[in-house]
């Protein structure tokens, strides 16, 4: 079996066990899942669903963020872990959005890029969930299971995982295709226990199988 015929049998086996995987970052705007996913590094999603309640509803608003006091916008994030830095890259953002783009988010993967505390994958996810845009996410989820399955050989850097998938995951896929990833990192192949292989839906074409039992 090919890297090309592997992914696409993992594509259509994890859509079939998760058809309605889609991000777990609770939002109604576009700019709210550009705050959460930055909030999200180094921490859960279910921590800062809880957490953007109470900042949205203090600031419900890109404006409103934008021009709020960045020690007040750290004291609400704090839980959510680095909130010096969260803080400042989320005032930074906001502001950007409200002086260039009107409030808007930019549907450019690189004017995304350029927003302050926004990688590539954070652009990706905007990019996938905002706009429908082919996107490809490379979370800590996706990198271990990519590299598991045997669809990278031991590449740990985003980026280059995101490149090599792009060779090998159809467009139109990508976005669900690593949604699905994280449900199933966070259900099956998890990564703080031995991976639950005797219930895995891969585990037959997995070429980890037997190696990390």
């Amino acid at each position: 079996m090919t890297k090309k015929q592997r992914t696409l049998e993992v594509i259509e086996r994890l859509r079939k066990e998760y058809p309605d995987a889609d991000c777990t970052l609770d939002y109604d705007q576009a700019w709210k899942l550009l705050v959460s996913v930055r909030l999200a590094a180094q921490c859960t999603d279910a921590r800062v669903n809880v957490v953007v309640e109470g900042l949205f509803a203090k600031y419900p608003t890109v404006e409103a963020l934008a021009e709020a006091d960045v020690n007040n916008i750290e004291e609400i994030i704090r839980p959510c872990g680095l909130g010096k830095s969260k803080a400042r890259d989320i005032s930074a953002c906001m502001k950007m959005l409200r002086d260039e783009y009107g409030g808007k988010i930019p549907k450019d993967f690189n004017a995304i890029l350029k927003l302050p505390g926004v990688g590539r994958k954070s652009a990706n996810l905007i990019m996938g969930d905002v706009f429908g845009e082919p996107a490809i996410v490379t979370d800590t989820h996706c990198i271990r299971l990519v590299n598991r399955i045997g669809l990278v050989d031991g590449i740990k850097d985003p980026k280059k995982v995101e490149m090599e998938l792009w060779k090998l995951v159809p467009p139109e896929e990508g976005s669900d295709f690593c949604h699905r990833l994280v449900y199933h990192g966070r259900e099956v192949c998890t990564a703080r226990t031995k991976p639950h292989c005797d219930r895995c839906c891969l585990a037959d074409i997995c070429k980890k199988v037997g190696v990390e039992k």
